[in-house]
């Protein structure tokens, strides 16, 4: 399976603009300089993200993008649900019907073991993407991280906003 760049963009958005101080936000311009984004494909997913509860827009001169909840709310499915939407990835077209030896609609009865072995699996995915918030990808990438690196984020998002 392979995941639209704009999960990985908008995931890595939201740790930046989950250290924003209350009411500022961070422009689509600045957050696509900040990961040398291209901003017009980067506001596209931010829309998304709006639309899904996760970023808020704020208007004005600190104007831009916040987090619109918590960061321990915010999990992986929610940020993967908003940008590839809530439909399963996996769609059976009932092949099994076609062809020179298929199978009758009638003798369909049940869903065919490959639809259900692909919807199991993509349960078993949906579970671990909900276990994991953004606070614990955040806890995770301090923990990862230098103590210089994390002041040279925050000395940037402070730039942006003063």
């Amino acid at each position: 399976m392979q995941l639209a760049k704009g999960i990985e963009w908008t995931t890595h958005i939201c740790t930046i603009l989950a250290v924003l101080p209350e009411g500022k936000g961070l422009s689509v311009d600045a957050l696509a300089e900040f990961f040398e984004l291209p901003s017009g494909y980067l506001s596209k997913q931010m829309q998304l993200l709006r639309r899904a509860g996760i970023a808020a827009s704020v208007r004005g001169k600190s104007g831009g993008y916040r987090l619109a909840r918590p960061v321990d709310t915010i999990t992986l499915l929610d940020i993967v649900q908003a940008i590839e939407g809530r439909g399963p990835a996996f769609r059976c077209t009932e092949i099994r019907q076609n062809g020179p030896c298929a199978l009758k609609r009638s003798d369909c009865k049940r869903p065919c073991e490959i639809a259900s072995a692909f919807a199991a699996a993509e349960d078993v995915y949906h579970q671990a993407l909900a276990a994991k918030s953004l606070a614990n990808i955040m806890q995770e990438a301090a923990a990862n991280s230098t103590p210089e690196h994390m002041i040279e984020i925050a000395n940037w998002v402070q730039a942006q906003i003063a």
